[in-house]
């Protein structure tokens, strides 16, 4: 039997697998839960980074895998419908990288590669059962929780109480995110009042809006969430739902902002952060970040 050799995946392909237009969400999730969790080292902090860069791109490579059959029915043209890669590839290339996440943080020691492990477990939990699974939103949350903490575990051998506030409130936020992402294929969604969850980080918020950097984190986060909200309610446009999940996506960067101005009161690094907002934007208009 002659062997058919199947070409190498494009690319572009591979980019909107991994949905790598989100990935400064990641990084400033990686900034924000080392810095308040009370350091930042910067040898440990590129580990880290490049670490949950793994995670993150490995994720989304197994939502795919995973959802091949569904995407087939509701989202005709996903790189393993459209024939662009292969199933196999794509199981091989999310649990390469997931693995190679865990690889990682090892030497960041056994707190920091068990926070791995976990994180590694709970997304592959994610993409498994996600579909008519109605805590899906509460898991996906912890995904992007344990970013905080794993990256507070790794540059400082401990988690620390704000720490752990700031992945709650960023749960929080990915969580309505994902209620509204449930039904973005359907271009709809039905009750809105999830969508409280997104309060939450603003309501952490409250106490530091004596401080200048807070308040203006925390006004750019509102207007972000105001205009997702009224897409989400409204519709005005055909793809609003699509439209508003993006722009909460790229929101992320702006919790991690509100979360740095608050805690540590560094106006530069919570800059940082905001400015990771237009970059994610920009970048969802090159490669779908959904």
């Amino acid at each position: 039997m002659i062997a058919i050799a199947r070409p190498m995946p494009a690319l572009s392909t591979l980019l909107r697998l991994g949905r790598i237009s989100n990935l400064p969400t990641v990084w400033t999730n990686v900034f924000a839960g080392s810095i308040i969790g009370g350091g930042a080292r910067p040898g440990q902090l590129m580990l880290v980074l490049s670490a949950m860069t793994a995670f993150y791109v490995g994720g989304m490579c197994l939502n795919d895998f995973f959802d091949r059959a569904i995407d087939s029915r509701d989202r005709p043209g996903r790189p393993i419908d459209a024939g662009e890669i292969t199933a196999g590839a794509v199981c091989a290339i999310g649990f390469g990288l997931l693995a190679a996440g865990v690889v990682l943080m090892m030497p960041l020691g056994l707190a920091a590669a068990s926070c791995g492990t976990i994180l590694a477990a709970t997304i592959v939990l994610y993409d498994l059962w996600h579909k008519g699974n109605p805590l899906s939103p509460i898991v996906m949350g912890l995904c992007r929780a344990l970013v905080y903490i794993g990256s507070c575990v790794a540059v400082t051998g401990g988690l620390s109480n704000t720490a752990l506030i700031g992945a709650c409130a960023l749960a929080s936020h990915v969580a309505g995110i994902t209620y509204a992402a449930k039904q973005e294929g359907l271009d709809r969604v039905g009750k809105l009042w999830p969508l409280l969850m997104l309060a939450v980080p603003l309501l952490a918020a409250l106490p530091g809006l004596t401080a200048w950097p807070v308040l203006t984190a925390l006004v750019l986060l509102l207007a972000a969430d105001a205009r997702a909200v009224y897409l989400l309610a409204n519709k005005p446009v055909p793809g609003a739902v699509p439209l508003a999940v993006s722009g909460l996506i790229a929101a992320i960067c702006l919790v991690d902002a509100v979360a740095i101005a608050g805690v540590v009161g560094n106006s530069a690094v919570a800059a940082i952060c905001v400015l990771g907002y237009p970059l994610t934007r920009m970048l969802q208009k090159i490669i779908p970040g959904t």
